[in-house]
């Protein structure tokens, strides 16, 4: 029978399994089949892909009836397709034994977005081989693999300082009884996995009753279709300060919270978004916590040692380099829901959608860190669930012999 003829039907791209790409580059591969009798074929082709998508279902009850509403929204990044065998009417004898068919084709110069697998939606990249035989089913091979859009921290906007003030009176019952006030800055707006964000700010408690200060790294994943969005927020790291007494005031001369090994910002892709945030917050007594957020972009190509400037806030204040690394935990305990960091302003914003999730396993990929590590010596190219809902990034390290 037809099936018992190949014994061996096979896709590999050149290069090891992790390999990543970027954006005008060359993947290279062979499709390899391996017969145990001659056969005949129609033709054999390879098909290059690179597709976003954004999917979810909402459902609603009519009556006794449940109606399902369909979110669906695509971007294609690239399409291409090369004839090994091509179809021109007559079929292709070929015998038995081992064959080995070599394709290539070039990503588009324009910016490709990173790979990508969220909740409701993901940015893939493939090659699919397809073999078409006469009175027989295709034969189809499919194997995905890994792009990385390079976001340079090294460019002004990203090492421009952020920095922000925040304040709010605290109220018991209908009574005010004293302000709040956060003042927060940080040397750059861009970073990359792995790195030490020292958070400079002042706390002004002059209130009756004790704060505690915080800060997050947040994590939201934006997902548009029809109009519509779909959010899925966490928290991938904390940094919990001092306790601040009545009418005292606190300060932070670069208190440390480290990047854990998350996925690069995306900010490119037209349906889908991941996005950082720098959040400073304290528990204002008798009101909703007081919140200062500082933008955040998570780059791939890291700071350059020569050359960087001196920072205009870093530069305020005497950094003890050992005690940064002494306050940075070897095992850092595990993130708070994103529920409990925001304020009950936005909470009610979103309460329509609010549901609890501490799956951060997307959101805390191991084996990216390790990608970024190597990634950096690359010279730079030519996670509560929030429904406007903590996961992110599939990502592998790209071998640096390749």
């Amino acid at each position: 029978m037809a099936f018992q003829s190949i014994k061996h039907f096979a896709l590999e791209l050149d290069g090891p399994d992790d390999i990543v790409y970027s954006s005008g580059e060359m993947v290279t591969g062979v499709v390899i089949l391996e017969l145990t009798r001659e056969i005949k074929v129609r033709s054999l082709r390879v098909l290059g892909r690179g597709v976003a998508i954004a999917h979810w279902l909402e459902n609603r009850s009519v009556g006794v009836n449940t109606v399902y509403n369909d979110y669906t929204s695509k971007t294609i990044y690239f399409r291409k397709r090369q004839h090994l065998i091509r179809d021109n009417g007559d079929l292709t004898v070929i015998p038995a034994g081992r064959h080995e068919y070599p394709f290539s084709f070039q990503l588009p110069e324009e910016t490709l977005v990173t790979s990508f697998e969220g909740k409701h939606g993901s940015i893939r990249y493939w090659v699919k081989v397809k073999l078409h035989r006469p009175w027989a089913t295709v034969k189809k091979i499919k194997k995905e693999f890994t792009v990385i859009e390079p976001i340079d921290i090294n460019t002004p906007s990203l090492l421009a300082p952020q920095a922000g003030t925040k304040d709010k009176m605290a109220r018991i019952w209908y009574r005010n009884c004293g302000q709040v006030s956060i003042t927060a800055k940080i040397d750059r707006k861009g970073y990359t996995p792995g790195e030490v964000i020292p958070v400079f700010a002042e706390f002004d408690n002059s209130t009756s009753r004790s704060v505690v200060p915080k800060a997050y790294i947040t994590q939201t994943q934006t997902f548009i279709a029809r109009g519509t969005m779909k959010q899925k927020r966490a928290v991938v790291a904390t940094l919990c300060g001092d306790i601040v007494g009545p009418r005292r005031r606190e300060t932070w001369h670069g208190r440390a919270i480290k990047i854990p090994p998350v996925g690069p910002s995306i900010l490119q892709c037209r349906i889908i978004k991941v996005e950082y945030m720098l959040r400073v917050c304290v528990d204002v007594p008798g009101t909703s916590k007081l919140s200062l957020e500082l933008p955040l972009v998570m780059g791939t190509i890291p700071l350059h040692p020569f050359g960087s400037r001196t920072s205009s806030v870093s530069s305020q204040y005497s950094v003890n380099m050992e005690w940064l690394r002494m306050a940075i935990p070897e095992q850092p305990e595990p993130p708070p829901d994103y529920s409990s960091v925001v304020t009950e302003e936005e909470a009610a914003q979103n309460s329509t959608a609010v549901q609890p999730e501490e799956d951060l396993s997307g959101v805390l990929q191991p084996s990216l860190l390790a990608y970024i590590q190597e990634f950096r010596s690359r010279p730079p190219p030519v996670y509560s669930e929030v429904d406007p809902n903590p996961q992110p990034i599939t990502m592998r390290r790209r071998c640096m012999t390749c």
